[in-house]
């Protein structure tokens, strides 16, 4: 099958590729040339220049697509509206698939965990029917931003809006993917360094808001997320469907960290601080009275999804990249460990009174029966 990949060399890309190239499959890469990763020699490349900006981005190189006349495209990289529009209109007529990454971030209940569509939680799991969000764009400030900001993306990313073009034209079959919250090697969002680098500064304590302990967000693992994007890319039965991918479990935060301390080697403990005594840097700042739990059992019975890699050897292959690769720059006020003492501190002062307080309760109450 000749596949053409759009993105494909930042975080989950590689992993795609090289699932796909294993399986003898004649892959083009088409990136901006922004970022290096390690991918199989026969790959070929068609590197844009980083003066593209992604509604450009296809233009240069259409007569390049029509001679390699790709079986499916995997289009790693949509974001908005006029992306997606241009990529339909670019592939149809050359390609016989299109294969889009989309998120999670699609549902409503995600409008609910951000504060923007306040109302009582959404029905847990979430399926590929529950109701998408709203208000559109998550993300965008009500301060103007220019387009030669690194932030500019945040402005025009929509990924419902990309579902919907996609999933509309007819000329171009289509099948989307719903991303989880991806952990794993390349993670540029580093999600699971803020815990390990507590616990390998051998801080024995670990805070969490006593809300957001409790929070649970649907997960995957980058090789076994790659597994599940390879699968819709070579299987004809995904052609006009739309996936949820995740793992089948989704954990609290609490026990989600407590799972990276075992792997880790920590021996620590977490404590859950009630509301208001956590200093900001600590608070996720959502609604976590709505989890954003998703069923991904379509996948799994349509098209034979299943986890490669388990759960302890994804986190353990995690831990092992964070520490080697650790972020270019950290900031200090994220780990703020005087800071957090303090807290701990009060709430041992808070427990030790409570203590002498039913105490002293329970010895008034003995001597009124004297």
């Amino acid at each position: 099958m000749r596949i053409l990949v759009i993105g494909g060399t930042g975080f989950i890309g590689p992993a795609v590729v090289g699932r796909l190239s294993e399986q003898g499959h004649d892959i083009t890469l088409y990136h901006r040339g922004q970022t290096q990763a390690d991918l199989p020699p026969a790959v070929r490349h068609l590197c844009s220049g980083k003066e593209h900006r992604p509604v450009q981005f296809l233009l240069p190189f259409v007569d390049e697509f029509r001679r390699f006349a790709p079986d499916v495209v995997l289009h790693m990289l949509l974001l908005g509206e006029q992306d997606a529009r241009e990529t339909v209109k670019t592939f149809k007529g050359i390609a016989r698939r299109l294969v889009v990454i989309s998120s999670q971030d699609v549902y409503r209940a995600f409008g609910r965990v951000n504060h923007r569509e306040p109302s009582p939680p959404d029905a847990l799991p979430l399926t590929e029917d529950s109701p998408l969000r709203e208000h559109l764009y998550p993300y965008r400030s009500e301060t103007p931003i220019t387009s030669d900001d690194p932030e500019y993306w945040k402005q025009t990313y929509e990924k419902i809006l990309v579902e919907r073009i996609v999933m509309s034209d007819a000329g171009l079959a289509a099948t989307v993917l719903r991303l989880p919250m991806v952990y794993g090697p390349r993670d540029y969002q580093h999600r699971l360094f803020p815990y390990l680098k507590r616990m390998d500064d051998r801080r024995t304590v670990i805070l969490l808001d006593e809300a957001e302990a409790q929070w649970r967000w649907t997960h995957g693992y980058v090789e076994n997320v790659a597994t599940a994007i390879a699968l819709a890319v070579t299987d004809e039965r995904a052609s006009g469907r739309i996936y949820n991918v995740g793992e089948q479990e989704a954990f609290p935060l609490q026990e989600w960290i407590r799972r990276i301390g075992q792997v880790a080697g920590w021996q620590g403990r977490i404590v859950v601080v009630p509301q208001g005594q956590l200093p900001a840097n600590l608070v996720l700042g959502i609604n976590a009275a709505q989890d954003v739990i998703v069923d991904a059992t379509r996948i799994r019975r349509q098209l034979g999804y299943a986890e490669p890699i388990a759960l302890d050897e994804a986190l353990r292959r995690t831990v092992a990249w964070e520490r080697a690769h650790p972020p270019a720059e950290i900031d200090p006020k994220a780990f703020d460990y005087a800071a957090e003492d303090a807290v701990l501190a009060q709430l041992d002062y808070s427990n030790w009174t409570l203590g002498w307080h039913n105490r002293d309760c329970n010895e008034k109450t003995s001597w009124a029966h004297l």
